[in-house]
């Protein structure tokens, strides 16, 4: 549907001079409340109660459609659990009501009292004895037309437009209520993440958004300034520092549902504002977490969609423990055929050429493993799969692997070819930290811009001591687009970022 036929003038005009005679009739378009008794679900599945007892129901919700035929007419109304039939009769409603129902148009709201009843084409109808106006449309929705044929439904002039959807999510879930299905599917899924967690005597916390340096992870920041203070902040892009700074101070299990911020680029698994969960355990390692990872969803695959068995894009997952282990190596070598194990910097920058991968100035051998890995492995892995023990050169923040220095305790899962989430044994030896944040500086001169800043007072919990601890990162929208069978973050996000427009 085209952009503007949304928003034609000589419609809105129409609506106007609606507008001001529903108020010459004495009606105030737009009430403070209206007293539902009952959601059209409720009707529809207690119909004989309903019918038998003639009990008066009252009803309310959005106009679909409008049938008028000279003294009475009909319409559909949907409200947040379904639609349902109106019947409005001339004789059934004071006068100044059906003037009213004459005024009306498709997207308003009313509320409707009366008995209900089965038409003689057996559908389910509510006959008006009372009819309020809750609120008038000024501009036309987009409405999308079905109609059952043969026990399909069909659908007609479907509100398609992906861009304007996005843009204009109150319209998209105003004419595609199963949209609507998918958020709460959405909502689901933190809801059963914070039960698992909480089973597990976990703890919720709160972390500032606002940071003086900001950290683990490594992207560019959001920056702002603090006029009181008159100091430069940065929109958080993870909750990890504060997190074991508060494993230091005592906690042995935190965790903390947030939006976090990235300054870069958007595509179908990346938004600059994103939802993340943080869980940090003392006293274990990413072994452990491995396991923790591959309960945790499994468990809310089950709550959210009634099995361990998903289906995305047409493939069958199967989320039941255990998932498979693969090094990063093995799963270079498994799926483009390089073995990177023992390759030194030049044989790696030979392999990154014949690949056409533009190795930076800045990268080292870790860092070139770790894009070879990223560009050409992780988009063939259907998993769900643990991706282990990856270079300490693009892990600052996690402990070296005891049985090769060159790497760390660390791991992604990924599932449908993409990161869900990714953790490691943290490194809490404060020397060691130092000299690894140190190491990210010299990076940035060379002009990583993003690698990891330098943060003292981090660095100074640690020396009060941390014990051995684990920590997780769980991409919230990325688990989401998994369960309810998306393919864009962007479908997932009620409000997702967009460039603005002109018009």
């Amino acid at each position: 549907m085209e952009m503007n036929a949304l928003y034609k003038g000589d419609l809105r005009e129409i609506k106007l001079d609606k507008l001001e005679k529903i108020k010459a009739l004495g009606i105030n378009p737009y009430p403070t409340n209206y007293d539902r008794t009952h959601y059209t679900s409720e009707i529809i599945d207690q119909f004989e109660v309903f019918e038998q007892s003639k009990e008066y129901v009252a009803v309310a919700g959005r106009i679909l459609s409008l049938r008028r035929m000279g003294k009475a007419l009909f319409c559909h109304i949907r409200d947040g659990k379904g639609k349902i039939q109106i019947y409005v009769r001339s004789d059934k409603v004071p006068p100044v009501q059906f003037e009213l129902m004459a005024l009306v148009d498709i997207g308003d709201f009313i509320g409707v009292k009366g008995v209900v009843f089965k038409t003689k084409t057996g559908e389910i109808t509510v006959a008006a004895e009372d009819v309020q106006l809750l609120s008038k449309t000024l501009l036309p929705l987009p409405i999308v037309k079905t109609e059952e044929i043969d026990g399909k439904t069909i659908v007609y002039d479907a509100f398609t437009d992906v861009e304007l959807r996005y843009r204009r999510r109150y319209l998209d879930l105003a004419v595609n209520p199963e949209q609507k299905d998918i958020f709460v599917k959405r909502a689901n899924v933190i809801s059963a993440m914070r039960r698992f967690l909480e089973g597990k005597e976990y703890v919720e916390v709160e972390t500032p958004v606002l940071q003086p340096i900001y950290g683990g992870a490594n992207a560019r920041p959001f920056k702002t300034h603090h006029n009181a203070l008159d100091i430069e902040l940065y929109l958080r892009i993870a909750d990890e520092l504060y997190l074991k700074r508060l494993i230091v101070g005592g906690f042995e299990g935190v965790f903390e549902i947030s939006k976090d911020f990235r300054n870069e680029g958007i595509d179908r698994l990346h938004n600059p504002e994103f939802t993340m969960m943080e869980l940090y355990v003392a006293y274990k390692n990413y072994q452990f977490m491995m396991r923790l990872v591959e309960e945790m969803v499994s468990f809310i695959a089950q709550e959210v969609t009634g099995s361990f068995l998903v289906t995305y894009q047409g493939q069958p997952i199967d989320l039941t423990p255990p998932w498979e282990r693969l090094t990063m190596y093995g799963a270079i070598k498994r799926y483009i055929g390089y073995d990177v194990a023992a390759a030194d910097y030049e044989k790696l920058k030979a392999i990154a050429k014949d690949l056409g991968l533009e190795v930076e100035s800045f990268w080292g051998t870790g860092k070139i493993i770790a894009e070879l890995y990223s560009e050409f492995v992780e988009k063939n892995l259907k998993g769900p799969v643990f991706i282990i023990d990856f270079p300490r050169e693009v892990s600052p923040l996690a402990k070296m692997n005891q049985s090769d220095t060159s790497l760390v305790e660390r791991f992604e899962a990924v599932i449908a070819g993409f990161e869900l989430a990714n953790a490691y044994s943290e490194l809490n030896d404060p020397i060691e930290q130092k000299q690894r944040f140190l190491e990210q500086m010299a990076r940035r001169k060379l002009g990583d811009e993003e690698a990891q800043v330098l943060d003292e007072d981090y660095v100074m919990a640690l020396e009060y001591g941390m014990p051995p601890t684990t920590g997780l990162g769980v991409g919230i929208d990325r688990l989401a687009m998994l369960l309810t069978d998306t393919t864009s973050i962007r479908d997932i996000i009620l409000f997702p970022q967009m460039k603005p427009r002109s018009d």
